[in-house]
């Protein structure tokens, strides 16, 4: 019997999508859904389907800020938890599903207060501050990548990341080895970060055989301030490369390149193994708990990537591995054939089935 549901995210893309995939499944289930979130996630909403009911809660952090608002963000904590216990008893929600993120903590302590059916999902293989801090308290543990690291006494249900549906449709497309004409190289990385990238991946290309830069198309994602540098390094090779900020064709790309070298964050991950392809990941060193490490490591323990931390990265190491991956087609293929098991494209569908068996 179809129910209500309310959705606790936090306000970055990472904790966003997941929460989207899941509402859209809900609703097309015949649920009623509801979006708690900050001023921060509430630009995201707009991506959610308009029968979403959105609200936006008092919320804060106290790892981030001045001292003034260090000090006043127990305050907003406190006022946002009474005003969702204040609406769970307008209107009870048979399960409360949090994403991570401290715009979760109102909506997860209410429920939590109030006794109602509770659940988190976890995006990265270490928990986020506020995933942890209710991952004992709520009935059921999502996980996006597995293994993940759980407090001591929690078990967790691997259910992948939720992909969007451009990655759906390209779910397990078949690959084709590199071979002896052209080659298709993506280059992705998130905002944050993904200097390195720029830095290295080119100085790496154009060290690559010249037989292979020749028959090499690059599309690589830079931001804005570094475009045009790397624009020039990818001319200066003399190898024909696409350079933006932005690629809104992602998936597409994913499907179509012999190889894709990128940061491992948990949306980017899953969109590798959904479609299935080799990676070189790099994992960005600067990530709480360094949790791209553990997002990137069951690739690396399948052979479904190689894995470089920055700490040890160079153009050399790079240049390397490249030129091992394009110029073996039977091992890109069996790395393409690792990833493609590792994908969960029916994530989305394994939250709804835990949402409703907490709601019965």
């Amino acid at each position: 019997m179809p129910g209500y549901a309310l959705i606790a995210a936090g306000g970055t893309g990472g904790h966003m999508f997941p929460a989207q995939a899941l509402a859209e499944v809900l609703l097309a289930h015949g649920w009623r859904v509801t979006l708690s979130t900050d001023n921060r996630g509430a630009r995201y909403a707009d991506a959610f389907p308009d029968a979403v009911r959105r609200e936006v809660v008092s919320s804060a952090t106290t790892a981030r800020g001045g001292i003034t608002g260090k000090l006043a963000a127990p305050f907003r904590i406190a006022a946002g938890v009474m005003a969702a216990r204040r609406a769970f008893r307008r209107e009870r929600p048979d399960v409360v599903v949090g994403f991570g993120g401290y715009p979760t903590i109102p909506a997860m302590a209410a429920a939590s207060t109030l006794r109602i059916p509770r659940m988190i999902h976890e995006q990265n293989g270490v928990m986020g501050r506020v995933n942890a801090i209710f991952a004992s308290r709520v009935h059921r543990v999502a996980c996006g990548i597995w293994p993940t690291e759980l407090p001591a006494g929690v078990e967790g249900a691997f259910t992948g990341n939720p992909v969007r549906q451009a990655v759906l449709d390209r779910a397990g497309a078949a690959y084709q080895p590199p071979g002896q004409g052209p080659l298709n190289l993506l280059v992705i990385g998130g905002s944050q970060g993904a200097r390195v990238l720029s830095d290295i991946v080119p100085v790496a290309v154009a060290d690559l055989p010249a037989d292979l830069r020749a028959r090499l198309t690059i599309a690589h994602q830079a931001r804005a301030e570094d475009q045009d540098r790397v624009i020039a390094a990818y001319a200066e090779a003399g190898v024909q490369a696409l350079v933006q900020p932005f690629f809104s064709d992602v998936p597409q790309r994913l499907c179509e390149c012999h190889l894709v070298i990128s940061r491992a964050g948990a949306s980017s991950v899953a969109d590798i193994t959904a479609i299935g392809r080799p990676a070189i990941l790099i994992p960005y060193a600067a990530a709480a708990g360094d949790h791209q490490s553990a997002n990137a490591r069951p690739l690396a323990d399948t052979g479904a990537a190689i894995v470089l931390p920055e700490s040890v990265l160079d153009a050399a190491s790079l240049t390397r591995d490249i030129a091992a991956i394009l110029t073996d087609p039977h091992r890109a293929a069996q790395m393409a054939e690792a990833a493609r098991t590792l994908g969960r494209p029916d994530a989305a569908r394994r939250l709804y089935d835990l949402v409703t068996e907490l709601a019965l």
